[in-house]
């Protein structure tokens, strides 16, 4: 009960300095970003600076790396690893890990071949029920993760050995089924709008649901007090999401048009960086992978939000091999093996997504795929393309990544915010 309600009224509610960034214009947001890197609150600084320093350094060396139709390859070769990172990072998001995800890919790709070719089904059809077997294959893991008690490691790893097992049954004999001709799942990755207004359309979109997306968001702020940013920010962030999309729909237009696997990998990213930003059950992802007590204590549903993320990524594993299946133009039983699960979880971590977990978001995916593919390709264009050098140059990667990962840790933790 309050003693003494006038006094109360007149008083100033405490607001975190921080949160009025917004009311001091661009210096504001100056001095907020330099407070986040003194506390280790990187973001995606360093995966993007280090982007911009390989392509730098692979253009000097090649003089033809950034080239309309090899930066249009690169976007063609990262769909199918870059799909299966974003499930990925739905699971680190729990500081949990899924060593399955590379089996599950050749699997569903198996089990679509089989359906479609050898036994006379309609390709799109077999596509649904391949994809759902994914996502069903992944609750199931879950299940036995959230309700079992077993360790996500060892259910994972388990389902690793066992899905590859299962993809060799599926293949028979044949070990090996070509793509339908001008299928569906050949159209994945070789389907392009070659008409300029496809991917100049698509940017404009990109740039406007960005700025309603920022003013919605200005307006909910304003009408309940909380500070919000400028319409002069507004415009100034919106001017460089339409820079980066019609530069983006520029390269394509030059090379052979807008490729329909990025479209649908920067479609399904959008959707889940939606996901996790926008709505409860997102917000419940981050509180689990915070900390699994308090998160039960606030009433949320442990179990199922860890079934339902699983699911998640068994579903874009499976969608994901269906993309490298129609770049390679078979199901065979490599498919998912080698270093698909490497790449894909070293592009989670590269891109941003802690080990550790609450802390990442699916454009991760996007960054870190690039990451690792423009080092393939840059590679391969300067007479370097041996695995060993790859693997040695990504191995140093990833682990400076971690690296940057854990003193970001521990700087906030000094710093009283982690």
């Amino acid at each position: 009960m309050v003693e003494n309600p006038e006094a109360a009224a007149g008083a100033n509610t405490a607001v975190d300095p921080r949160l009025l960034i917004r009311e001091e214009g661009f210096g504001g947001y100056l001095t907020e970003f330099k407070r986040k890197i003194r506390g280790g609150e990187l973001g995606a600084v360093p995966v993007v600076c280090g982007l911009i320093i390989i392509w730098a350094i692979f253009q000097g060396t090649t003089g033809r790396f950034l080239e309309p139709d090899n930066l249009s390859n690169i976007a063609q070769y990262i769909v199918g690893p870059g799909l299966i990172a974003t499930g990925i990072v739905f699971v680190l998001l729990l500081g949990e890990i899924d060593l399955s995800a590379g089996s599950l890919a050749g699997l569903t790709a198996a089990l679509a071949a089989v359906m479609a070719v050898k036994n006379g089904m309609n390709e799109a059809q077999a596509v649904i029920l391949a994809l759902l077997a994914a996502a069903a294959i992944g609750a199931l893991q879950g299940f036995f993760f959230a309700k079992i008690g077993v360790p996500a490691f060892v259910v994972t790893l388990a389902g690793f050995l066992g899905w590859s097992g299962l993809q060799l049954q599926v293949l028979g004999n044949t070990l090996s089924l070509n793509n339908i001709a001008d299928g569906v799942i050949y159209s994945l990755n070789n389907t392009y709008f070659s008409n300029v207004a496809w991917a100049n359309t698509a940017a404009i979109v990109a740039v406007a649901v960005h700025a309603l997306s920022q003013l919605s968001d200005r307006r909910r702020r304003k009408a309940v007090d909380l500070p919000y940013r400028p319409l002069s920010e507004i415009a100034l962030r919106s001017g460089v999401v339409a820079a980066l999309a019609f530069g983006i729909a520029a390269v394509f237009n030059q090379a052979r048009g807008l490729p329909l696997g990025i479209t649908i990998f920067l479609l399904i990213v959008v959707i889940s960086s939606f996901v996790l930003r926008r709505t409860r059950y997102g917000r419940q992802i981050f509180a689990v992978g915070g900390g699994i007590e308090a998160a039960r204590r606030a009433g949320i549903n442990v179990a199922w939000i860890r079934i339902s993320v699983f699911t998640i990524s068994g579903f874009l594993a499976g969608l994901g091999g269906l993309f490298i299946a129609s770049q390679s133009g078979v199901a065979d039983s490599t498919l998912g093996g080698g270093n698909v699960l490497m790449m894909s979880i070293a592009a989670a971590v590269i891109g941003g997504t802690s080990l550790f977990g609450g802390r990442g978001t699916p454009w991760s995916a996007v960054l870190g795929i690039l990451v690792i593919q423009s080092i393939i390709t840059g590679l391969y264009m300067g007479g370097s393309s041996t695995q060993a050098v790859q693997y040695m140059i990504t191995g140093v990667v990833l682990l400076a990544a971690v690296v940057l990962d854990s003193v970001s840790r521990r700087t906030q933790k000094s710093a009283g915010r982690a």
